[in-house]
């Protein structure tokens, strides 16, 4: 797999944007614009934590973890996971995942949660593979 490192974004970059919009193309075919301000939005946000992956002296990889504290207890969800598609075979998925389980088990008792559509078939797998379980749920958006 090669030497690689997972590492939280805690500041403004300019290299974090653009990696964060490169990887963005990748994930949705109709990427939400991403710039500076954003990023720091993102960073500022108590309750959002951005990861990175860098292998190959490039950032291909991103994992967003979003903490939602509610009565019922605390849910991590695990948002925007994406491997850049030239380091795509070499298991960083599976790192990224395993990076946010390890994260998430900080906060005791907190239930990490995600979601993904069918068509994302090697996706479904891998967080099967790392036990995660399919939840009978509806899941509704209003836009």
């Amino acid at each position: 797999m090669g030497e690689y490192k997972i590492f939280e974004v805690t500041e403004v970059r300019g290299e974090y944007v653009d990696a964060v919009c490169h990887l963005l193309k990748q994930l949705s075919s109709s990427p939400h614009p991403f710039a500076a301000d954003d990023l720091q939005r993102l960073v500022s946000c108590d309750g959002t934590r951005l990861f990175l992956l860098q292998a190959d002296g490039i950032i291909g990889g991103m994992l967003t973890l979003c903490y939602a504290l509610s009565p019922t207890g605390c849910k991590i969800w695990v948002e925007d996971v994406v491997v850049d598609e030239s380091l795509r075979g070499r298991s960083f998925g599976r790192r990224l995942v395993e990076h946010a389980i390890a994260v998430a088990g900080e906060c005791r008792g907190a239930k990490l949660m995600l979601t993904s559509r069918p068509s994302r078939v090697a996706a479904n797998a891998l967080y099967r593979s790392a036990g995660f379980s399919l939840k009978e749920t509806n899941v509704y958006v209003k836009k």
